[in-house]
Parts: C-alpha cells; sequence; structure tokens
C-alpha cells in the first residue's frame, strides 16, 4: 500500500466526523488556494451541528439523472430564495480546485442558484469543501466531502462520496485527477444540494 493511500485512508476513517471551519474564512469561489499540511487536513467537530444528515461515501446520482428530474415548486421557490458562498477547498491542488470551482459557478446558474462573494451579507448558506486522493494502479478516486452551513456557522447537512476515474498520465495524487473528474463532482454536489433544499432542509 502505497504512502498516499494510508494517508486516505486515514481521511477515510474520519470522514463521519462532523466539520467546522471558522466562517470568516469564506472566500468568492475563484479565490481558491490550498492549505498548509491541505493532505492532513480533516473537518473538526462541531458540538452545535443542526439537523445534520446521515453521512455516506457512495457517489452521487450523474448530473444527467439528476437535471432530468423537473423541479418541484418548493424547491423552485427554496432555490430561488438562495443565496451561496462557497469557502476555499481544502486538500485540493489549485490546479484541481480550479475546474471544480468554474463548473460549480456554471452548475450553480444552470440550477438557479445564486452565487454571492464573501462580502455580501445576504448569504443564506455556505458551502465547505474537503478534497482528498487516493491511486491504486491506472485508477485515482477523489474523496470529497461538502458541510453545508448557514451565515451563524451551524453545520445543516452533509454532501460526501467517491469519484474514480482513469489516472491522467503516469501520475498519482493531485496531478493524476483529470478537469473532468472534478466537474463531474461539481455537478453531483450542485445538483444534491438543490435537491436537498427542495426536500425542506433549507429551513
Amino acid at each position: 500500500m502505497r504512502r498516499s493511500q494510508v494517508t486516505t485512508v486515514s481521511l477515510l476513517a474520519a470522514l463521519a466526523l462532523t466539520a467546522c471551519t471558522n466562517a470568516k474564512d469564506v472566500l468568492d469561489p475563484s479565490a481558491v488556494k490550498p492549505p498548509a499540511n491541505s493532505a492532513q487536513a480533516l473537518p473538526a467537530t462541531q458540538g452545535t451541528s443542526a439537523t445534520a444528515s446521515p453521512t455516506t461515501t457512495s457517489p452521487a446520482p450523474t448530473a444527467t439523472a439528476a437535471a432530468s428530474t423537473p423541479a418541484t415548486p418548493a424547491q423552485t421557490a427554496a432555490i430561488a430564495r438562495t443565496r451561496l458562498q462557497v469557502a476555499p477547498i481544502v486538500g485540493a491542488s489549485v490546479e484541481a480546485a480550479a475546474p471544480l470551482t468554474a463548473e460549480l459557478q456554471a452548475r450553480a446558474r444552470q440550477r438557479g442558484v445564486t452565487l454571492v462573494g464573501s462580502t455580501d451579507q445576504t448569504a443564506t448558506h455556505v458551502l465547505k469543501g474537503y478534497f482528498s486522493t487516493m491511486s491504486e494502479g491506472k485508477d485515482t478516486t477523489v474523496i470529497y466531502v461538502w458541510d453545508v452551513y448557514d451565515p451563524s456557522g451551524n453545520r445543516l447537512h452533509r454532501i460526501n462520496g467517491q469519484q474514480k476515474a482513469p489516472s491522467a498520465g503516469s501520475s498519482e495524487g493531485w496531478p493524476a485527477v483529470a478537469p473532468a473528474t472534478m466537474q463531474a463532482i461539481a455537478d453531483q454536489t450542485i445538483d444534491q444540494f438543490t435537491a436537498w433544499l427542495g426536500s425542506g432542509g433549507a429551513g
């Protein structure tokens, strides 16, 4: 087992913990930068989480399938009220995060979700993502966790899963992750977020 796999196995064991980061660190989706020791970054325990959903490591439904489901009136109304901030991505390289954040923006527009910057005081939700990779053979798996917070820093919902794809070139870790893999994760994330809003999870 490679050293990168050992680190990622440790990450997988910790994914059941709830996450909490400082809400003042929220930045525009384009202002993505990996933190120091990003490979070791893990969500911290949040003692005041509200209505957190059970976690799952199953991949999300494909973007095409999710998009083909018509939005209900309740979902449409919830989405129309939503103003989403996206915090810096934790654990991913800048190169890997760039196509992710670009697709988050594009998919959000398609689904009718308004994205706002870090200085916007009207945000209704904050999305924070934690990422890691696992390389095995010719494939690389991206493991991701997204936590949805309210403006006060209370965790409302969790979206997580894995996206496996052939490695790009002969590299391992983030250099082996193709842009299409991160774009697929972005599509799944926004689709699951809007589905949660439509289910009444927005409160």
